[in-house]
């Protein structure tokens, strides 16, 4: 049995997990990392993970968070260009799932509720029939994410939670989006209405660091934000008949399978 179905699957691992899903346990991890005694950590965790270096805008890391948070180069990644196009926020794997009844229901995962996601019972009304576009980070990931569309942004909204692993096994065992950590923005965009984007932070990441706070007009493609150390997720949600979604994505979803996708990269089109 491997640590995590121990943990989310067993009395005594549950026991365990509690502390380890913690505010304290997640600061604390995220004080060392953020501080030069990390530095050890980044060139065994660049070979372990086999990431490529020459994407680097830089290569001398400060501390293990200052490699994790790293920038790409300004060619590293394309944004779509066509206004008609809704693209993926950020490097991830992605899952589309259907609003029925106001509940996100995902194959093999559990299943929770838009009004229990928001902490807003008017604003989850808006996304009934909708989509849920699930962005699942792993640690692998380029941990920058950007705004999924343009439009005149709302104030954030931070939620505070714990911090559960995103990793398959949890999110089958525990309505973890609805109790971690998250922070959400709306976006009032010209071709794909209100859209909500949403990071939720996972174990050991203890923050999400989103670089604009308050109402203003965002660019898509805009770099909006980074998480630190560990897996994380980005939901997107989406009104009903607002968006078409790649039908192989789609067809993916439909069999809960993910389809890794890179930051600025067509998912979909406007609905037509």
């Amino acid at each position: 049995m491997n640590t995590l179905k121990f943990l989310y699957t067993t009395p005594l691992g549950r026991c365990i997990l509690k502390p380890l899903a913690s505010k304290p346990v997640s600061v604390i991890t995220g004080k060392f990392l953020d501080s030069r005694f990390s530095r050890f950590l980044v060139n065994d965790f660049i070979a372990r993970h086999d990431i490529d270096t020459s994407e680097f805008e830089k290569q001398n890391f400060d501390s293990f968070n200052d490699c994790f948070c790293r920038k790409l180069k300004d060619d590293a990644r394309t944004v779509e260009s066509d206004n008609n196009v809704m693209i993926a926020p950020c490097d991830g794997l992605l899952t589309v799932v259907p609003i029925k009844n106001g509940t996100v229901l995902p194959v093999k995962q559990s299943y929770y509720t838009v009004k229990s996601l928001l902490k807003d019972k008017r604003l989850a009304e808006r996304y009934k029939d909708g989509y849920a576009l699930v962005y699942r980070l792993c640690t692998n990931h380029y941990h920058r994410y950007c705004y999924v569309e343009s439009g005149r942004k709302s104030r954030n909204r931070y939620i505070q939670g714990v911090y559960h692993t995103v990793r398959p096994i949890a999110l089958e065992n525990r309505p973890v989006f609805i109790e971690n950590s998250r922070e959400y923005t709306c976006i009032k965009t010209e071709n794909f209405g209100i859209l909500t984007q949403m990071e939720v932070g996972a174990m050991l990441v203890g923050r999400i660091n989103n670089f604009e706070k308050e109402i203003r007009t965002v660019r898509r493609g805009k770099e909006k934000g980074t998480f630190l150390y560990g897996g994380s997720t980005i939901i997107v949600l989406v009104e009903k008949n607002k968006v078409d979604i790649l039908n192989y994505i789609l067809d993916a979803s439909k069999y809960g399978r993910e389809t890794p996708v890179l930051y600025g990269q067509k998912i979909g089109g406007k609905h037509v």
